[in-house]
């Protein structure tokens, strides 16, 4: 079962994003980007990360880009509650991110679209 980390700084976004989708995934989940670089270094075996995009003191392409210069294996993607923004346009077309997810997000959208990428690259 592959391991997924959700970050979020909402804890109730946390607590959906781990119950909707623990049936297809180990899900570890992290309310900031400080506790989400903290984890993955701790967890070598997550291969997935999906991120909020507006959180506190480091934003969610913020946090991925300092992700990847350590973890450039990982597949990552932003969840978030506003339009597509010029910033997540250009971290798609530079494939810093594989996708991104709108709140409410959608669970079998999501779980599709990570299996998707998983089996691309396996």
């Amino acid at each position: 079962m592959e391991t997924i980390l959700y970050v979020d700084d909402e804890p109730i976004n946390l607590r959906l994003f781990a119950t909707n989708l623990k049936r297809d995934f180990r899900v570890l989940t992290a309310g900031s980007a400080v506790a989400a670089l903290e984890m993955l270094n701790k967890n070598p075996e997550i291969s997935v990360v999906v991120s909020d995009m507006r959180m506190p003191n480091m934003n969610g392409l913020d946090f991925i880009k300092t992700a990847r210069q350590k973890h450039p294996d990982i597949k990552y993607f932003i969840l978030t509650g506003f339009d597509i923004t010029k910033e997540i346009a250009e971290a798609l077309k530079s494939k810093l991110i594989l996708e991104y997810f709108s709140k409410p997000f959608k669970a079998n959208e999501i779980i599709d679209t990570i299996n998707s990428n998983l089996k691309a690259i396996n």
